[in-house]
């Protein structure tokens, strides 16, 4: 494989690259993670419009969840997400918990309609624009301890999660690309 080659390669687990914590973030970068967070239900939604049961039961890469699992994980992260941004916003740099998203992807409810977590995504979405768009310059440096990363500010989580939108629903639409669906 030549140079060139071997740069095109995109690691099936990172499709749009891993997330890069910034060290400045500019309004123009929160607005687009905003954007961003707007538009993921309509993205996962036609990332999956028209796959059937066994489709969504194909793992988007050897080892992988298949897509019905990450439809629900999304909704799963972006849950807690939300409710910890929340919490910056009304306490005083608390402590999170963490959970186990490998154990939740397992849980029973892992097995529902997709459309379950798309319904919830789209509401909570809309919710947590609507949140962000209010903060005003110092609500933005707000945060909360990660018991792994450490301090988060809701300006860093709010393009973390810009990141993982993207991130998850490529794993999805490169599937469909490889798979010819």
């Amino acid at each position: 494989m030549s140079k060139t080659a071997e740069l095109r390669e995109v690691d099936p687990r990172y499709p749009v690259g891993k997330f890069k914590r910034p060290e400045k973030v500019t309004p123009h970068e929160r607005m687009a993670a905003i954007a961003e967070l707007a538009s993921l239900p309509a993205k996962l939604s036609e990332a999956v419009e028209g796959l059937d049961r066994v489709q969504l039961d194909t793992p988007y890469r050897e080892g992988g969840w298949t897509v019905r699992q990450l439809v629900h994980h999304i909704a799963d992260s972006h849950m807690n997400a939300y409710i910890r941004v929340r919490l910056a916003l009304t306490e005083d740099w608390p402590t999170i918990s963490g959970y186990d998203e490998k154990a939740w992807a397992m849980l029973y409810d892992s097995a529902a309609p997709v459309r379950w977590s798309q319904a919830l995504l789209e509401s909570l979405h809309a919710r947590w624009v609507m949140m962000l768009e209010s903060l005003d310059e110092s609500q933005w440096s707000r945060g909360v301890n990660h018991p792994e990363n450490g301090p988060v500010t809701v300006e860093v989580a709010t393009l973390l999660y810009a990141w993982h939108s993207r991130h998850h629903v490529a794993h999805i639409t490169q599937l469909r690309e490889r798979e010819g669906w």
